[in-house]
């Protein structure tokens, strides 16, 4: 997915309506109060020494950041959170929001921006699940204010 893609679609996930109950879209996720979409999807990493997996996480965060540029152009600089905390919170049993308690376990940052007057968060992240599998460039959006 090129920029105006992507833009595209974190437009269309702002404007859309929250379901009722967690379940697979054709982006990704949803569930009640957020959206996940996988932006951009790498190919695994079961082979190899692993040079193939750290330049995919690189050019992964180049886009998320050339993403945000563009998403600071219309709300400002965004917050960089750090999502460490919510997994620590959640793995010591305590009782997180969704979406953040389960993006916590494979997003370990998030460039965040408070929609004016929406009500909603949009944020921007890398997945990173295991060395193994591939890449995800996410765009999320919630009405879930961050931990």
């Amino acid at each position: 997915m090129d920029i105006v893609e992507c833009l595209s679609l974190i437009d269309l996930l702002c404007a859309r309506e929250f379901p009722a109950a967690h379940g697979r879209t054709e982006y990704g996720e949803s569930g009640p109060g957020y959206h996940i979409a996988a932006l951009r999807t790498s190919e695994d990493f079961r082979e190899g020494d692993g040079s193939a997996r750290d330049e995919t996480e690189a050019q992964y965060e180049a886009d998320r950041d050339g993403l945000a540029e563009r998403l600071g152009e219309r709300w400002g600089s965004p917050q960089h959170v750090s999502l460490y905390s919510v997994l620590d919170r959640s793995l010591g049993g305590e009782d997180m929001e969704e979406p953040w308690a389960g993006l916590s376990g494979h997003v370990p940052d998030v460039q965040l921006w408070r929609v004016p007057g929406a009500g909603r968060w949009v944020a921007l992240g890398v997945s990173r699940w295991d060395r193994e599998l591939p890449c995800q460039l996410l765009g999320i959006v919630t009405s879930a204010d961050p931990p």
